[in-house]
């Protein structure tokens, strides 16, 4: 099959060559090998016999891969490789298709709606054609075969992870029917689903009630004890567990593993459940463990995982912008959110307190509005508030939790806005249009907003100035000053953010750093 994909050229492809050849997981997503010799494509980290130089061809995307006739390797998995990152600074061109992949890759954009090319082009206000001719440009492929590739991905995983039902597979990957399932299944692999299945040493299927477990990948350098120690100092009583590390000899605190309950509303349905996910460090993966009540929605569940622990991070290209400023912190993301709303209502019972009041709020929230959901882990009983609880709940109930009148004002308009539909709190949101709406609701101002795009909608340029820790750590005394001192970290101020956080002293060395190349920061500092 030929069309129009055009592979990495070299000197380039030596480079992608040499990476394959060491099994470099920093380049793990970033590009893929296909190999004319077996008609197989793999990820740079494959452990597989070493193809011959002349013998490999190398793309960017998968889907490229794909639309020339490679099939996916059954044993490096390109569908467990972290995604192409969806932020650029270059042109406008590249930054809409690149845009255009975001919302294909975001499941949660496109809950009720058939997701395809003309749905695609009426969100970014484009035409249809316009839409196609840049797509192609950039990937090399049209925005429907980048679509077919995802969907099969995600069957793919399903297939080789889980014993979930072809039917309950193909639905949940998108696909409208088994019958247009099996046929694209076996127009790009070659062999029906259940011969992959098989392939893979598949078994019986699993128990009702047993946890599914999936792998998902990511790529180094990650600093698990400072994500899971985020959620840890947030984790709200009944909603989110995390476990400390037992192993002996760690001089600081460690934590093996996070568990939470979980309510993902796809269409018209809800399900409810938990899940559990612990690091594997050496294998550059997280183990995910879902309750089977979520196998419907699993491809949902992974994509919104995959955000809350940023695994799609690139952290080449984020420490060459940052590392001058910010000599620590190369393994550091930017913790994201299972749900929107229930961050959004979380940074507002933040505002001006401690993180453990801000908790201590959110526990009693959970015991007064929560519903209760069963789950195999201790501690682990209770859903977060839906948005139509709380726009129900009385001034006198939510004050009777400590909440203040302002804090109230503001959390029953989220909850208005959220019910309605009129709030979309998730990666594949307008974030302009939504910064807007947040600010002007009651009682939420720039801060707010600005911590909401930075977990919620993912927003790598995010930059709450007026935080007064952050503004303590960069050295400076204003919001004003902080935002001209960050001005050289675009487009990745949200993780700036989180390494001034995480910063072990207040120090003016991250302004002074940004003051050199970035003139109008030198007022500033």
């Amino acid at each position: 099959m030929t069309n129009n994909a055009t592979p990495i050229e070299a000197p380039e492809s030596d480079a992608c060559y040499l990476a394959m050849k060491t099994h470099d997981a920093r380049f793990d997503g970033s590009f893929f090998t296909a190999v004319t010799s077996t008609g197989i494509y793999c990820r740079p980290v494959c452990r597989v016999k070493l193809p011959r130089r002349e013998n490999c061809r190398f793309f960017r995307h998968a889907a490229q891969a794909e639309a020339e006739g490679f099939r996916p390797c059954l044993r490096c998995r390109p569908e467990l490789a972290p995604r192409a990152a969806s932020w650029s600074t270059e042109d406008a061109s590249r930054i809409l298709a690149l845009q255009a992949a975001r919302l294909i890759d975001e499941p949660d954009a496109w809950t009720d709606e058939a997701v395809g090319a003309a749905q695609i082009a009426a969100r970014l206000g484009v035409s249809d054609r316009h839409l196609r001719r840049i797509f192609e440009a950039q990937f090399g492929v049209s925005p429907l075969q980048y679509l077919q590739t995802r969907r099969l991905l995600a069957a793919k995983q399903l297939i080789a992870d889980t014993r979930l039902p072809m039917t309950q597979v193909a639905l949940a990957s998108g696909f409208a029917s088994v019958r247009r399932f099996n046929a694209a299944f076996l127009a790009h692999y070659g062999l029906n689903p259940s011969a992959l299945r098989r392939a893979g040493g598949a078994g019986a299927p699993g128990r009702e009630g047993q946890a599914i477990e999936v792998r998902l990948g990511y790529r180094p350098p990650y600093d698990t004890d400072a994500m899971l120690g985020f959620f840890a100092r947030r984790a709200l009583r009944g909603v989110e567990v995390v476990a400390a590390d037992d192993t002996a000899g760690r001089a600081q605190p460690a934590f093996a593993s996070l568990a939470r309950t979980l309510r993902v509303q796809h269409g018209t349905q809800v399900h409810t459940g938990w899940l559990q996910l612990r690091f594997d460090t050496e294998r550059e993966q997280m183990l995910l463990s879902v309750g089977d009540s979520l196998a419907p929605v699993l491809p949902v569940v992974i994509s919104r995982v995959r955000a809350m622990l940023d695994l799609d991070a690139e952290p080449m290209t984020i420490n060459a912008a940052l590392h001058a400023a910010f000599a620590q912190g190369d393994g550091v993301r930017v913790p994201g959110t299972l749900d929107g709303f229930e961050l959004a209502v979380r940074a507002v019972l933040g505002q001006q307190v401690t993180v453990a009041a801000a908790r201590t709020l959110g526990s009693r929230l959970v015991d007064a509005f929560g519903e209760p959901v069963a789950t195999p882990v201790a501690g682990l009983d209770r859903l977060f508030p839906t948005p139509a609880a709380l726009a129900a709940a009385s001034g006198d109930a939510l004050g009777q939790l400590g909440i203040v009148r302002q804090r109230q004002a503001a959390l029953q308009a989220l909850a208005r806005e959220s019910a309605a539909g009129r709030l979309p709190l998730h990666a594949g949101a307008d974030v302009p249009a939504t910064i807007a709406v947040l600010q002007a609701l009651p009682g939420i101002g720039a801060w707010t907003a600005q911590y909401i795009a930075m977990r919620a909608l993912r927003w790598p340029d995010a930059f709450p100035a007026g935080d007064v820790a952050l503004q303590k750590a960069l050295g400076v005394n204003t919001a004003r000053a902080a935002e001209e001192a960050s001005q050289a970290w675009r487009p990745w101020r949200s993780y700036a953010v989180l390494r001034a956080w995480h910063a072990p002293s207040p120090t003016a060395a991250a302004v002074a750093a940004a003051a050199s190349s970035n003139p109008t920061a030198r007022l500033a500092a």
